[in-house]
């Protein structure tokens, strides 16, 4: 019993010093590293490894980081700025998209919807002022309106998960709480970056269908001058498409949709050498670009489904009635049919 009892002492012992051994040597190190950090810098003569203070208030460590007091780290990661540990512009960047972006942004949506409501309560529809007829004229083709409707509602779930993004801690989690913030917005991240190339690509292709039809005319300028008679009520003639649309074509679709599908697919895609300051301009220009398309859209939007008797039929079906044709787009009424009104 005796000679058990020492056998199984001595390996006993062998076993704990196989285990001491590595601790005290992973324990020196650590030592080293923690006595290489002198009051927030790094001892020259250690070597070139950050160690974080330990307690509450790290401010001298990371001001150090800031302002690079430190050698540049070392990672694997082969990316444009990997080896930056802050980045002090992200701060700016911060400050424009909860400050103007997100302050004056949401005023401007807030007062297109007001002054969009007020006019319908004023206005009403616009009614056909005369009856229909009955006979249909070919307005838009199955290609144009296929074009047309993927823009469309893929445009109306970006601007609604665009938003969420933007105003959710703002308009959600005050009233749902964090949860329900966090995970309305993780879908709504998702289906933007998804829907966002399918958006910019059906873009392109409208612009390039609809370029030649909206280009600008003399009796565009009439229309402008008169504001297309929405006020007085007088239908100012007007080719296929009249001022106000080719106005949202060239401004609304063309400037400010390019501008949020490249920057879109900036942040999309962010490893072909952005850095993250290319990433933050990109964000500020695409989020103040589909602000204002938003709330251009909103007019586009009303005029052709509630504001305008008949304008929806044509989007829908591709033909519109002669009457409303002859009402609203007499150049155009008279150039596909040869007759005068």
């Amino acid at each position: 019993m005796s000679r058990l009892i020492a056998c199984w002492m001595r390996r006993v012992g062998r076993c704990t010093a196989a285990l001491l051994v590595p601790l005290l040597m992973v324990t020196a190190a650590y030592g080293a590293e923690v006595g290489s950090y002198r009051g927030g810098r790094i001892d020259p003569q250690a070597p070139a490894v950050m160690v974080v203070p330990q307690g509450h208030n790290a401010a001298a460590f990371y001001d150090g980081v800031r302002r690079s007091l430190y050698a540049p780290g070392v990672t694997s990661i082969q990316t444009p700025e990997a080896n930056v540990l802050i980045q002090s512009e992200g701060n700016t960047w911060r400050q424009i998209r909860n400050g103007p972006i997100t302050v004056w942004g949401g005023w401007l949506i807030l007062a297109v919807m007001v002054a969009i409501t007020l006019f319908y309560l004023v206005k009403g529809t616009i009614k056909l002022h005369e009856p229909t007829t009955g006979r249909k004229l070919l307005r838009f083709t199955v290609y144009e309106r296929l074009v047309h409707w993927v823009v469309a509602i893929s445009f109306v779930l970006l601007a609604l998960t665009g938003l969420s993004l933007l105003f959710g801690k703002h308009l959600i989690e005050p009233i749902f709480g964090t949860s329900v913030n966090a995970a309305l917005l993780w879908v709504a991240k998702n289906v933007h970056n998804y829907t966002g190339p399918l958006f910019g690509f059906f873009l392109v292709l409208m612009i390039v269908r609809w370029a030649k039809d909206n280009l600008f005319t003399s009796v565009d300028w009439l229309w402008a001058k008169k504001f297309g008679g929405l006020l007085s009520g007088e239908e100012i003639p007007s080719g296929r498409f009249n001022f106000g649309e080719k106005f949202w074509f060239w401004v609304g679709v063309t400037v400010l949709g390019l501008t949020i599908t490249v920057t879109g697919l900036i942040l999309d895609f962010p490893l072909f050498g952005q850095t993250r300051q290319d990433m933050q301009l990109a964000h500020i220009f695409h989020a103040s670009a589909a602000l204002f398309m938003i709330a251009m859209a909103f007019g586009h939007i009303y005029i052709g489904t509630i504001g305008s008797e008949g304008s929806l039929e044509g989007m829908k079906t591709g033909y519109v009635d002669e009457a409303w044709a002859k009402q609203h787009h007499a150049v155009w009424y008279q150039e596909i049919t040869g007759r005068r009104q």
